[in-house]
């Protein structure tokens, strides 16, 4: 599955590392993404809310179902976030510059899909517009 049927198919998207410095990609990415009618969640420990949602301190206190999970955090802290989308998710995606061929082939191994080392708004904005 390419990035484009993945934007289509999938709505939902927690975001682990989300953050509410609106100066950070971490926070202009899903609101960019929540501006084009995706239902962000972000999953962030040190705040209450950000985007004008419930923010949540762990991907394992999200009770509702999550399409992707979209990693913002350092590629070595990748493998953790990919073992607790298993099961939860269909697909795991790290952003631009974060790299972990590990947690990239445990999330192939369990059937998730995996996307690595791209930025999901370069993306939406490549195949659908500004």
């Amino acid at each position: 599955m390419d990035t484009k049927e993945i934007l289509e198919k999938y709505k939902t998207i927690a975001v682990v590392g989300c953050s509410a410095n609106p100066s950070k990609a971490a926070h202009t990415v899903p609101k960019y993404l929540q501006e084009h009618g995706y239902k962000i969640i972000p999953i962030n420990p040190t705040v209450d809310e950000i985007l004008g949602v419930r923010a949540y301190k762990s991907l394992a206190d999200v009770k509702e179902p999550i399409d992707v999970v979209n990693i913002f955090r350092p590629g070595e802290e990748a493998l953790e976030v990919v073992k607790q989308s298993i099961g939860r998710t269909r697909v795991v995606w790290m952003q631009e510059g974060i790299i972990n061929e590990e947690a990239a082939e445990l999330g192939r191994k369990n059937g998730l899909i995996v996307v690595m080392d791209r930025c999901m708004r370069k993306e939406h904005q490549r195949h659908f517009g500004e």
